[in-house]
């Protein structure tokens, strides 16, 4: 057989150097970041808007237009455009700011990722650029002008493209080799009418010089030669050349801030940021260096492009000397990477049969891999302010993140959105690893581990959050993850990483001992958490600290039953080759019987855990001032959680690890109370296998009975996050006087409760989604086929459990796929499904509407929603 050329750079393993220097590690939104905000008061979206980006230097990064650079972000390439009727050049997307809204950030753009192998030998992307006038002021009066209750104002319902009137522009990558990358970018008039673009491929260095930290003895310098070559000098990177095919002219500005134009004060060069965007739009010469040199530097095409015609240009960046052959083998190369491309994704995909499915799932990957962004925040250095500043900083009232100080990040990471969510976010990037790691599991585990490292995680053991609030609380899924991964990893390989097993392993025991100290109020066993990454679930912010009120959460103690499971499934394969971890196993299984006690039998006097005898399903418990214990009713995810802590044990496992079997059996000989918890320990399932779980035969059948039941949590379109029966009625609860309500909401948020951005009362994740599936598959692990249930509820319709999951998968998966002319994410704009430009390209959104899988929130949100690469797996095997 052939070796797969793709799977031999992967080998390599040089992490992000090697094939991987160069990546799409540019963001596509910098402006608006936390990084970027040097107001006193904290208003990031405001401190630097989009109408403020083209013209202020970035410290902590750069964005671009389906751009690439180095691993460092030192060098930058990207696109920009002007369809010659817009005020401004489009150098980058754009999008509403947090207050625009109605609800909350959102990116107005129409862009997709179409192809990417993991090394990114060949890449592609699709930018759709209108030929009229860019909407801004249309789609941010109108969205001012809605309130939460109203859908957010996209811009295909501006009408910009009903008339075909817009550029469809590909942009295209393939590496010759580690340090030589051709550019292709396609620009096609949708239109029947002749239409002018000029094109501005771009090449800048990231600003480290004006800030007083990295001290150069040779600035950075880019150099035109005529309009066909710009040569780039770098101290650390050394020399390249971006060799440019037929180019109109080459334009060169600095890129440092218009101190004029953002802060009212002269420039110190007469080159600044926006230079090149000024000379595009005025013709007037003086904003650009007649010398050909500076930091950042545009090749300009303006082409004239026939109704249905296309245009193309070729560029070649290179540490190589090409000279005058520079495009000899450019057509060549392109067509080698393009086959490696569909060899490396064929062999991905050799079990999935449907073209359609085939498509979705290789958009997902192309996604994942698009949403590398190269991540630099240095939070001591950022709190304090820089010695040299281009501009006056008057320090900090309200300093985010202070107690964060250690925090030092310079990674390329899996980004959860690079416009919506441009910055680091620790659950989430765990579940981008399950995808991750069926094309590329050397860079999944290496994700696991990076947030783990001392200059992520906190002394005190505590994994940051995300970059708005690194000591908010997500849920603890990074053991989960490192398991999952690990189990894809060898199955594709033939052998386990242990290696990476335990070296995760052990950082991950001081995260579980944080847990245990800080979210453990009472010590027993029972959890908290607030947030927990669930924005609005419940009927108040969980955050909010409310004097002599006691929250105890399903989902928090839920996710620790999960995590101390992993825990021990993680000890136990390492204990195979490593005995001494069979006292970890031990250790892990204790903790998990008694945190089931604590979850499903009386703690003290009457109280009865967190199950509601009554409803037979898992709620929160609020513990009252007055000494009134109130089980908060509202059945949402929350009470599915404990499904997630289930495992199975087989027996050939246990005779390997007689320590750790001989603790276990003295432990459910000399405690009943806690054995009697623990599902069918005794009773052998589906090939001697032992099940440990929350939830015995009958709760478990209980709960997923409400899962399944379509009046309740069952959509069409998977599980959705808030039962139906809400819509009804609707959950109240009197906090000192004021009545607070949560009512099934299918879409978007109607409340502000975490910004408002997001909503968890009624929508569909795939997260949580993805989870619930792998739970009942454990299950079925362990039960077989012998074990039935109805699906849906009240349907009588009986079958495994696995089945039941996989069907549940198929709706998820449905989301994506066209039925009858029409496929649910993509909402009312018909142009979607039905135009030849648009029906087979596919958007990753953050979440979906409960009653009709219309696509909300992020629209790019590659990362867990790219867990549909993952079930299209699960149904296709």
């Amino acid at each position: 057989m052939t070796e797969i050329q793709e799977q031999i750079r992967l080998n390599q393993r040089k992490d992000n150097k090697g094939w991987k220097k160069w990546g799409p590690y540019l963001s596509e939104r910098q402006w608006g970041t936390v990084r970027e905000d040097y107001s006193v008061y904290g208003n990031a979206w405001d401190y630097v808007p989009h109408d403020m980006a083209r013209s202020r230097a970035f410290r902590w990064g750069e964005d671009g237009i389906g751009g690439i650079s180095d691993n460092k972000q030192h060098i930058c390439f990207a696109l920009a455009f002007w369809n010659h009727k817009d005020k401004i050049v489009k150098e980058r997307l754009f999008g509403l700011a947090g207050s625009e809204g109605n609800h909350g950030e959102d990116v107005k753009e129409l862009y997709y990722y179409l192809d990417s192998t993991p090394t990114h030998s060949y890449m592609k992307m699709l930018y759709k650029y209108p030929q009229n006038e860019f909407p801004y002021r249309q789609i941010v009066e109108e969205n001012q002008r809605r309130n939460r209750s109203n859908p957010e104002f996209e811009i295909e319902q501006t009408g910009i493209f009903d008339k075909d009137e817009y550029f469809d522009i590909f942009i295209e990558y393939a590496k010759a080799d580690e340090n030589d990358i051709l550019i292709k970018v396609t620009a096609h008039n949708r239109n029947t009418k002749e239409a002018i673009l000029t094109m501005l491929p771009t090449l800048w260095f990231r600003n480290t010089w004006s800030w007083g930290y990295e001290a150069y003895s040779k600035a950075p310098m880019l150099t035109g030669i005529s309009n066909t070559q710009i040569e780039v000098g770098h101290q650390l990177l050394g020399k390249y050349k971006l060799y440019v095919e037929g180019a109109d002219e080459l334009l060169f500005c600095e890129n440092e801030t218009n101190m004029e134009r953002v802060f009212g004060r002269p420039n110190t060069s007469m080159y600044v940021k926006d230079g090149i965007s000024n000379y595009i739009l005025t013709g007037k010469s003086e904003t650009v260096n007649p010398n050909k040199i500076g930091t950042k530097a545009s090749a300009r095409y303006t082409k004239k492009i026939a109704g249905g015609e296309s245009s193309t240009i070729r560029l070649r960046f290179s540490q190589n000397t090409h000279n005058h052959n520079a495009f000899n083998d450019f057509d060549e190369i392109f067509s080698k990477r393009i086959i490696e491309a569909d060899e490396f994704y064929g062999h991905v995909q050799k079990d999935v049969k449907s073209e359609e499915m085939k498509n979705i799932q290789r958009q997902a990957f192309a996604g994942m891999m698009w949403n590398k962004q190269f991540y630099y925040y240095n939070i001591n250095e950022w709190l304090k302010g820089d010695p040299k500043m281009p501009f006056e900083f008057k320090g900090r009232a309200f300093p985010r993140n202070s107690t964060w100080k250690h925090a030092y990040m310079a990674n390329i990471l899996s980004m959860p959105d690079k416009w919506e969510y441009p910055w680091f976010a620790a659950w989430d990037l765990a579940f981008h690893t399950l995808t991750l790691a069926r094309i590329d599991a050397d860079f999944a585990k290496r994700q696991l581990a990076v947030v783990l490292r001392e200059y992520y995680m906190h002394p005190n053991g505590q994994i940051p959050a995300y970059e708005w609030n690194f000591s908010d609380v997500n849920p603890p899924v990074h053991a989960w993850a490192t398991w999952k991964v690990y189990e894809i990893d060898k199955k594709n390989n033939g052998k386990g990483d242990l290696a990476f097993l335990e070296k995760i392993f052990h950082k991950l025991l001081i995260n579980f001992t944080w847990w245990v100290n800080q979210k453990d109020e009472e010590g027993n066993n029972i959890f908290g958490g607030g947030f927990l990454g669930l924005d609005n679930i419940g009927v108040f912010d969980r955050n909010a600290q409310i004097p002599g009120v006691k929250l105890e959460q399903a989902d928090a103690t839920g996710w620790m039953a999960m995590y101390t499971l992993n825990m021990l499934r993680i000890a136990c394969e390492i204990a195979m080759e490593k005995p001494v971890y069979q006292d970890m196993a031990s250790k892990f299984f204790e903790h998990f019987l008694h945190i089931a006690a604590a979850i499903n039998k009386p703690i003290k006097g009457n109280d009865l855990g967190l199950w509601d005898e009554a409803d037979q399903f898992y709620y929160d418990k609020l513990h009252a001032p007055n000494g009134e214990t109130i089980f908060m009713k509202i059945r949402s995810y929350v009470g599915l959680i404990p499904l997630f802590a289930v495992e199975v044990i087989n027996e050939e496992m246990l005779s390997k690890l007689p320590d750790f079997k001989r603790r276990l059996e003295w432990v459910l000989t000399n405690r009943p109370d806690l054995a009697a918890l623990i599902s069918r320990w005794n009773e052998p399932g589906k090939g001697e296998t032992h099940l440990l779980s929350l939830l015995r035969g009958h709760r478990m059948k209980m709960v997923v009975k409400r899962m399944f039941d379509e009046t309740e949590f069952l959509s069409d379109y998977g599980i959705r996050s808030l039962s139906k029966a809400h819509n009804d009625v609707p959950y109240q609860f009197n906090l000192h006087g004021e009545i607070m309500t949560v009512k099934y909401t299918p879409a978007e948020s109607d409340l502000s409760i975490m910004g408002g951005n997001s909503n968890w009362r009624g929508p569909i994740w795939f997260p949580i989604n993805f989870l619930l599936i792998d739970s009942l598959l454990k299950f079925y692990h362990y039960y077989g086929d012998d074990f039935e249930i109805e699906y849906p509820t009240n349907s009588g319709n009986i079958m495994s459990i696995k089945d039941a999951a996989l069907l549940v998968a198929e709706r998820l998966v449905n989301i994506f796929k066209m039925k009858e002319g029409k496929r649910a994410n993509t909402g009312d704009f018909s142009k979607f499904d039905t135009d030849p430009h648009f029906k087979d390209l596919h958007l990753f959104y953050e979440y979906f509407n409960g009653d009709t899988g219309e696509g909300l929130g992020a629209s790019h949100q590659c990362g867990w929603t790219g867990l549909v690469a993952d079930l299209v797996q699960y149904i296709s095997e």
